[in-house]
């Protein structure tokens, strides 16, 4: 669809912002847009009739702050020729994501270097944002938290607030203010290796987790900054939209789906999560045939006339090359640049060959309008007055405060014990009795695996498992005996006679299995892993022996705990089937090994529930709970171990139902904690479209250990105009109960989520009957109660 730039500019004018001229004369010694006090907007609107087109682009164009240092020593050295290039061109931005600098005070100085440079020797003294990954802690040798796949199985929005305050303080006391996170990308193909960046398949759970770090991110303000700031940093709610569900599950392929689909599933976690976001970052892929980072339906009637949001877009890097080199829809650096501007008002990240160098030509010879421009600048130099950076752009004096302290490793050591699910325990295995004699075996259990975005040594800030179980062998009376049994990307089972030896010598063996991902170093020069950004696999299974590890200690009779330690779901139906006790702990941060020893131990309690669903296989995909009606018809067959083949149709030798549900976190009967729920009412059962009910729901923990449950709220529309979910979640919180507490849990039910995007693109809460839904996981909702919308 080709649309005239007459009518953009039009429609554009009514629907976002402009930003008016100054009150007070150019020529001002005490320009407004320097005054702390003015509000924003206003401020904006002084600055942008000063600056020059090129100034203007700028500001737009992402620069790399190892154009003007050597990375390669810790000497506090510059290139002044290249410092004053880099500030002249890309001086808005500064990407410091530099995973092999280890050395604090020449990151620290560096930035102080390019900041001073910019207020102290340019005409209007614009600082730059400097910019970084920040999806479990930011890259630049901060504290490592557990991925957000793991994140999200806290199921813990305030934790994750907590959390991302943490990696807000210790960037930004260094001076970095704009984090590359949160990712909101749905967890809905297993086979995408960056299924570990997102916080799950669910909509309405991402939302919320995206939310609270959000705003854990941007709270407060800066030291030093001007009254009207309101952030202390900028998040990054990526990647905007429909980009984790590509065709064969390959990094930057196609999306099929429509408007309808856009809207209702993959739009809606960035809706509630981003609107106060400083900045959204656009999709590589293209979705419905139209490249994302150029798409005017997402990006503007969407984006900015729907959702009126004020924030800067930012393209992914090398986004704008792509729309040449990937999606073939232009021809030339100009067209890309002029698509990207006129359909998404975006600026440009690094990555390519920096197409925005080209708009200042454009503009001269009236191809591209510099009204598109000044809007684009005029966003992003909102967010950097929000910020305050025009008052507060530079280090801190004392950033070593905030360094790696004893709060934020209390913060991160919470949310790795929450994130930890408990798949299954039969027989009560599980936690492991004090005086135990235990067989630690596997891959996983005497190193750390930490996921992708992380720096090269964020390792040694880490607890391996083995280090875990060393730690409280002595309190606990506990014989560890370690094996390795195999490596993980190796088919060789030589070592499986000691691994072996070690389980028959046990009272138990814990099995550590996976998959495994990389420092961004490593990642991107090519070493071997099987989750990740660009690592895209077409099984779902254990690599190598593994799997084969997993039954050889079993075959030894000692009773057997497998713990997955992946950036995915791992499906293996024997292990599931034949295993007494699993446990999933996706890809932890520095206190994962800590964590899951005290867990299997005991000595403390499971809290995780799995934010998505495990299929069997590839051949089971998509295994989402919240499939449409009519999508998942159950007549399974099975092919048993002994070679018996029993046949049915919905699959002829598998099941589509999955492993392992959303929701699902194992209850213990003899052991940890165990929940009842009793009953469920409704405040109100006649409504109105824009109602809110609250949901009264009694819950009994007959357990003997405290714990935490996740009480979990579900939504189905009986009859509706266009086919909807068989359920979708609404509402849930995680709430603790002493043994044998029984508690009545509240939880508020917006009527308005349940609106659906009806056939004439309307959204319409249809009134009729809703069944609501309480329970412990998406498979295991025993309570329900009907609601009637009028």
């Amino acid at each position: 669809m080709i649309i005239s730039l007459s009518f953009l500019l039009a429609l554009a004018s009514q629907t976002v912002a402009t930003w008016a001229p100054s009150r007070r004369s150019l020529n001002d010694s005490s320009p407004l847009y320097k005054d702390s006090t003015a509000s924003v907007e206003d401020r904006v609107a002084d600055l942008l009739p000063r600056m020059t087109l090129a100034e203007k682009v700028s500001q737009i164009t992402q620069g790399d702050f190892k154009r003007y240092i050597n990375l390669s020593n810790t000497d506090l050295e510059y290139n002044a020729t290249a410092l004053a290039l880099e500030m002249a061109t890309r001086g808005g931005q500064q990407w410091t994501g530099t995973p092999n600098l280890m050395n604090r005070e020449k990151l620290v100085w560096a930035i102080e270097l390019g900041q001073r440079y910019l207020m102290e020797n340019t005409t209007l003294g614009i600082p730059a944002l400097y910019q970084t990954e920040g999806l479990h802690g930011f890259i630049d040798n901060g504290t490592t938290f557990p991925s957000p796949i793991a994140m999200g199985c806290s199921w813990n929005p305030k934790l994750m607030e907590e959390s991302a305050a943490r990696f807000s303080l210790e960037s930004g006391a260094l001076g970095i203010t704009h984090l590359f996170a949160p990712v909101l990308d749905l967890g809905l193909e297993p086979r995408f290796g960056r299924v570990e960046e997102g916080f799950g398949e669910d909509y309405h759970l991402t939302g919320q987790m995206g939310l609270a770090f959000v705003n854990g991110l941007q709270g407060g303000k800066r030291i030093g900054a001007g009254e009207t700031a309101t952030i202390s940093a900028s998040a990054t709610c990526k990647h905007f939209s429909a980009f984790a569900t590509p065709e064969n599950g390959l990094n930057l392929a196609p999306v099929h789906g429509g408007e309808r689909e856009l809207r209702s599933v993959y739009n809606r976690a960035f809706k509630t999560a981003c609107m106060g976001a400083g900045s959204i970052m656009t999709s590589y892929n293209s979705y419905d045939g139209v490249a994302l980072s150029a798409s005017y339906l997402l990006l503007t009637e969407i984006l900015r006339n729907e959702w009126d949001y004020q924030g800067f877009v930012t393209t992914d890097a090398g986004a704008t090359d792509n729309l040449m080199t990937l999606h073939k829809v232009a021809s030339t650096r100009e067209e890309c640049a002029k698509l990207t501007i006129e359909n998404g008002l975006s600026v440009e990240m690094g990555g390519g060959t920096y197409t925005f160098s080209t708009l200042e030509s454009q503009v001269a010879a009236g191809t591209v309008d510099e009204k598109l421009i000044d809007r684009t600048v005029g966003y992003l130099l909102a967010t950097k007055f929000k910020l305050g950076l025009f008052e507060s752009p530079y280090p801190y004096s004392n950033w070593s405060d905030y360094d790696r302290n004893a709060e934020t490793a209390a913060v991160e050591y919470q949310m790795d014990l929450e994130s930890v699910v408990l798949l299954k325990n039969e027989g009560a295995i599980l936690p492991i009795k004090n005086g135990s004699r235990v067989a630690l075996i596997g891959p996983q259990a005497g190193q750390t695996t930490l996921g992708d975005y992380v720096f090269p040594w964020a390792d040694t800030f880490s607890t391996t498992p083995l280090d875990g179980f060393q730690a409280i062998s002595n309190s606990s009376n506990l014989t560890v005996t370690y094996a390795e049994g195999c490596k993980r990307w190796s088919n060789d089972e030589s070592q499986f006679e000691e691994a072996v030896a070690a389980a028959n010598s046990s009272d138990v063996a814990v099995v550590m299995v996976g998959t495994w991902s990389r420092d961004q170093n490593e990642l991107w020069a090519g070493l071997n892993a099987t989750t990740g950004e660009h690592v895209d696999v077409a099984d779902l299974g254990l690599v190598g022996a593994q799997l084969n590890l997993v039954k050889a200690i079993k075959a030894t009779g000692t009773p057997t705990v497998v713990v997955f330690v992946s950036g995915r779901g791992v499906s293996e139906p024997w292990i599931a089937e034949n295993i007494d006790a699993i446990v999933q702990q996706f890809y932890p941060g520095e206190a994962g090994g800590t964590v899951i020893a005290e867990l299997l131990t005991g000595l403390e309690n499971f809290s995780g529930k799995m934010s998505l669903s495990v299929p069997r296989g590839v051949g089971e995909i998509p295994s989402n709970y919240n499939y449409q009606k009519g999508g998942r018809y159950v007549d399974p067959g099975k092919e048993w171990e002994n070679g018996t083949l029993n046949f049915g149709h919905q699959y002829v030798l598998s099941s589509p139902v999955p492993l392992w549900s959303f929701g699902h976190g194992e209850w213990t009967r003899l052991s940890y904690s165990n929940f009842t729920y009793n009953s469920l009412s409704l405040s109100g059962e006649n409504v109105t479209g824009d109602a809110e009910v609250t949901t009264s729901i009694s819950v009994t923990n007959v357990g003997e250990v405290d714990g935490y449950e996740v009480v979990q709220v579900y939504y189905t529309d009986v009859y509706s105009s266009v086919v909807t979910a068989v359920k979708q979640l609404i509402s849930f919180d995680k709430i603790w109960f002493a043994a044998g507490e029984t508690k009545t849990v509240d939880l508020v039910v917006s009527v308005s989520e349940m609106a659906l995007w009806n056939v004439k693109k309307e959204w319409l809460v249809e009134p009729g009957e809703f069944i609501i839904w309480a329970g412990g996981a998406s498979n295991n909702l025993p309570l329900n109660s009907s609601l009637w919308v009028v």
